[in-house]
């Protein structure tokens, strides 16, 4: 389920991979032609990181709030008793804010020092270890288990924008949707067998000394850390920078004023096309619904269903099969009808999910639930990218872009505090998932006074 990634917010994925790389010569800089071992190497980057973004919202959930910090057992700090709930929903929220913080005055530093292989190597492999750590930290030094945990995702969500700031320096505009969706194809394809190996892993345990389910998690989350630690090594080995340092001095005071300068000047830009910036509010709002929906699905199945890991990883591994070609069949709806409305559709679909989650009470009726997220999960996230794309001026594509990603993981801390706050309130997984509801509603309404043609004359002025 790799849309449910606290880095969610690029185009979909697509299964239909090019069976041949792009061509090095049809790419830039012809005075060293990017060769196919640099393409394998930056495309295994998704592959790797992606068993940690399918096995985190199954086991990883699993084990932290059932195994290692679980409800009867709390622990008491800043006057509140903490759950392993709570450390799941506020160490993503905070991580994921902390990224946002931080991404503009590293991937700025990165860029002048032309070192952004060295920051995607340290966060990619610091993430992988602490990964392989989570379950092998005592149970009896539950904030151990907590730093490691808050590591692994910071590093997770800091990692995606060196990944990603890769691609213009290995495709030219002609191969660069070729490359990228080499990326995303093989991103799906390797979370995907992650879940398949794991699910083995379980199905055999006692034959290979594993005798319980508590054995076979933690040797599930190893095997979580260890793919992504050993699928970055062609990266760290082939993959390296192409662009000229601008200024190795800049120390990291200045480098932060810029970068907080730039954001503050693009903040400026993006308000001058008001059509933009009304549904990139209606963006922020409805996405921040959707995600949370995605990172908790797995804890309400447990909760409320008592589904196993087993289980729950069984149904992302079916979502994982159909959100790809799904994703497809909306852009063709998309096409027919229009963006906008198909959008809307798209998110009255999720309205009625959440409201028919608050009544679910079988594990028959959540798998059928799961098949209409595949439907639409990486529908919504494509459309809503091309409706930013075609109301971005041309001159500023890759400023707004990653405004457009930056404030959507500025906001991402919201969701899912909501979600273990309403959790912990009420002890009900299903009216903790209904108060999403009010993203997706609220959202929606705010998209609704998007005047998409209006949009793409604005852009097409500026």
């Amino acid at each position: 389920m790799n849309e449910a990634k606290p880095n969610p917010y690029e185009s979909p994925r697509h299964v239909d991979v090019p069976t041949d790389l792009p061509d090095g010569a049809k790419l830039l800089h012809a005075e060293r032609p990017v060769t196919r071992k640099e393409i394998v190497a930056w495309a295994l980057c998704d592959w790797a990181n992606s068993a940690y973004s399918t096995l985190s919202i199954t086991l990883l959930v699993n084990y932290i709030t059932k195994l290692a910090i679980p409800e009867n057992q709390p622990i008491t700090a800043f006057g509140m008793e903490i759950t392993g709930l709570r450390v799941w929903t506020w160490g993503l929220g905070i991580s994921m804010f902390c990224a946002a913080l931080m991404s503009p005055i590293l991937g700025a530093m990165a860029d002048a020092r032309a070192s952004k292989w060295k920051w995607l190597i340290s966060t990619s492999f610091l993430g992988a270890i602490c990964a392989t750590l989570i379950p092998l930290a005592p149970v009896a030094q539950p904030w151990l288990i907590i730093g490691l945990f808050f590591v692994t995702s910071l590093s997770f969500e800091l990692s995606f924008g060196f990944y990603n700031g890769f691609l213009p320096e290995l495709a030219d505009d002609e191969s660069m949707n070729r490359l990228s969706g080499i990326g995303f194809a093989a991103g799906y394809l390797g979370g995907g067998l992650a879940l398949a190996v794991v699910l083995v892993l379980f199905a055999i345990g006692g034959s290979i000394g594993l005798p319980d389910l508590p054995s076979r998690a933690r040797a599930g989350l190893v095997v979580m850390g260890l793919w992504w630690g050993l699928f970055m090594i062609p990266a760290a080995l082939w993959l390296r920078d192409r662009a000229k340092p601008r200024n190795i001095h800049a120390g990291m005071a200045s480098t932060a004023f810029h970068a907080v300068g730039q954001v503050l000047r693009t903040l400026q830009n993006v308000r001058a096309y008001s059509v933009l910036s009304i549904f990139l509010a209606g963006f922020l709002i409805y996405n921040e619904g959707i995600q949370t929906v995605m990172s908790q699905a797995g804890y309400f199945g447990e909760k409320v269903l008592a589904m196993s890991a087993s289980e729950l990883m069984l149904l992302v591994l079916m979502i994982q099969m159909l959100a790809a070609p799904a994703a497809l069949g909306v852009g063709w709806l998309s096409d027919r009808i229009g963006a906008k409305t198909t959008l809307l559709v798209c998110l009255a679909i999720w309205c009625a999910l959440l409201v028919g989650a608050y009544f679910v009470s079988t594990k028959p009726q959540f798998w059928v639930m799961g098949v209409v997220v595949a439907l639409v999960m990486g529908g919504t996230q494509a459309v809503g990218r091309s409706m930013m794309g075609v109301m971005t001026p041309e001159a500023k594509t890759a400023e707004f872009m990653g405004f457009f990603n930056l404030s959507a993981r500025a906001t991402s801390m919201v969701g899912p505090i909501l979600f273990g706050e309403v959790m912990h309130a009420t002890g009900s997984a299903n009216a903790a998932i209904l108060s999403l509801l009010s993203f997706i509603i609220i959202g929606m309404a705010v998209v609704s006074f998007v005047n998409l043609r209006r949009g793409i004359e604005q852009a097409r002025a500026g």
